[in-house]
């Protein structure tokens, strides 16, 4: 069983939740690296640039993880590419040194969007350079002998906004237009899913690509909507809903999560089970509130 236990990307929207469960109640040594701001301020937080090879390496050595759980790189960080790309190859050569599982969080989005549903099998064909980056990242991560490549896909949460949710709720209430795609289909999957499934993966002998999403496919205005009436996001004036034919993104992503239903434990719910579930709980925050945190 890991007892030592390292987190990248401990400020992102993931690495924010891991690190406050783990902090709840992680049996043994842990750390997490975080890039600038810290926003949870623990005493486990190690400033880090994953693109940073050496710093990445000695960081390691030191600490001597059993497992790390790989979060950081966004499609809205600068640097993108590199971020993902290099930081990747870092962390991953680390951990093999270290003999270290590692759970490595990747992506939908590298498919192509055009054969959905997507099993584990299904090889990358990324149309978008966040995929293609994420894709080259996935096959670094999966070099390591005892590594996992996580594929999720739309990442949300009941008690903290998400970033896209943010961002159309900050838009709409300016008057910006916003336009929802009726047309592409994903498996949002609930935070609280995807933290517990990381840290389940850490001791299972599983090696290679899994899928972790919740069960129900939406497309993403279906999401989003949800989302924002979630939110008491009643500004609807200058949203639209159109389809995409733009290309710049796969279209349908839906992804076959048998396998991980049938591995681990943590259940796979849906967005309208999560949303229904968290309704009928009395003690569910002030969503008003929540949006402040």
């Amino acid at each position: 069983m890991a007892q030592r236990l390292l987190i990248t990307g401990g400020s992102g929207y993931l690495g924010r939740r891991l690190v406050r469960r783990v902090a709840a109640a992680w049996p043994g040594e842990w750390r997490y690296t975080t890039f600038s701001a810290d926003p949870l301020g623990l005493p486990q937080a190690v400033r880090l640039d994953v693109r940073d090879a050496a710093a990445v390496a000695r960081l390691v050595a030191s600490f001597a993880p059993d497992a790390i759980v790989h979060t950081a790189g966004s499609n809205t960080t600068p640097d993108m590419a590199t971020v993902i790309v290099a930081g990747t190859r870092a962390v991953a050569a680390a951990a093999a040194r270290a003999g270290a599982r590692l759970v490595h969080l990747s992506t939908d989005v590298l498919l192509g969007g055009d054969r959905a549903p997507y099993d584990e099998s299904a090889a990358p064909a990324p149309v978008k350079a966040y995929g293609r980056a994420k894709a080259t990242a996935e096959a670094l991560a999966l070099a390591h002998p005892n590594a996992v490549a996580v594929r999720t896909s739309l990442i949300y949460g009941l008690q903290e906004m998400d970033n896209g949710t943010a961002w159309m709720a900050a838009a709409l209430r300016d008057g910006q237009p916003v336009t929802l795609f009726t047309n592409q289909r994903r498996n949002p999957v609930w935070v609280e899913t995807l933290v517990s499934a990381c840290l389940e993966l850490l001791d299972l002998p599983y090696r290679g690509v899994l899928n972790v999403a919740g069960q129900q496919t939406l497309s993403r205005a279906a999401f989003a909507l949800r989302l924002l009436d979630w939110w008491g996001v009643s500004e609807r004036a200058t949203l639209t809903l159109a389809e995409d034919h733009s290309g710049r993104w796969p279209v349908n992503c839906a992804l076959d999560v048998s396998l991980a239903a049938r591995l681990l434990r943590t259940a796979l719910p849906g967005v309208d089970d999560v949303l229904a579930a968290a309704s009928e709980q009395s003690s569910t925050p002030s969503r008003q509130d929540a949006q402040t945190q």
